[in-house]
């Protein structure tokens, strides 16, 4: 099925299921994707090759200088943001400056649209680094994926470069406290011979522990909603996902649900 690539810098603003009016800011090349995982489902394909070319990566100062220039232009035109999101072409936290440009954001976002929001959408690999916990502990939204409680799913569908442990992931996760917003995106399918449904019922039960062991503010629930690089995936259907979503609030935790 057909993916993309962000090949700006600053894309939108769209109309995001989970943060309204979104301006999404893209850190890594516009050529490659650059993520320490390889969804199944990635809306920007596969992971080709981790890359440490820093000449691939966007500098700070043309991603500020990106910003700027575009947040001046919606205040001239009259446009009104909800959120300022990083996202785009893989793990915005690759970034070898991504602490800075938070910085740079924040002072930005706070003299030209005080009342955006700043999010990140994260795969939560890299938040146990000192610097990275720092700089989002900074934002509005902290949005961290947590697709299944088994590593063996986590491996299935995330597939996940290098190390990793569910267990070390949960630790990390303790740090940012109520300030927390877990994302899962629920999905069905095989690939490689591996069969998978993280909606069952055994899948769920294990989540849900997750969630009551880390009470974080909002976990938001959602499937599949573009192309993905795998053909063999099935998005879950509303009705399930309500009935995910009802569990959760069972335990007191806020949820947005995307169909």
């Amino acid at each position: 099925m057909a993916t993309f690539l962000f090949n700006e810098i600053i894309f939108g603003p769209v109309q995001s299921r989970r943060l309204g009016v979104s301006l999404g800011i893209n850190l890594l090349p516009l050529k490659n994707k650059l993520c320490t995982f390889n969804c199944i489902y990635c809306e920007c394909g596969f992971t080709e090759k981790i890359r440490d070319d820093d000449q691939k990566i966007l500098p700070r100062k043309k991603i500020t200088e990106e910003l700027e220039k575009t947040l001046n232009s919606f205040l001239d035109s009259g446009k009104s943001i909800d959120t300022i999101t990083f996202a785009g072409n893989g793990e915005p936290t690759l970034h070898p400056e991504f602490t800075e440009i938070i910085d740079d954001t924040i002072l930005i976002r706070d003299r030209l649209f005080p009342d955006a929001k700043i999010a990140v959408l994260s795969n939560a690999t890299l938040i146990g680094k000192q610097n990275i916990k720092e700089a989002l502990q900074k934002i509005d939204h902290i949005i961290l994926k947590i697709d299944s409680s088994f590593e063996e799913t986590i491996k299935g569908i995330n597939c996940p470069v290098g190390n990793f442990s569910i267990e070390k992931l949960i630790k990390e996760f303790q740090f940012f406290k109520e300030n927390l917003t877990l994302q899962t995106l629920f999905l069905k399918g095989n690939y490689n011979g591996f069969y998978f449904d993280n909606s069952s019922e055994i899948e769920v039960a294990g989540l849900l522990n997750i969630y009551y062991e880390l009470k974080p503010k909002l976990v938001m629930v959602y499937t599949i909603d573009r192309d993905t690089p795998v053909n063999t995936l099935e998005k879950i259907g509303l009705t399930r996902l309500n009935e995910i979503a009802s569990k959760i609030e069972k335990l007191g935790i806020p949820v947005q649900v995307s169909g």
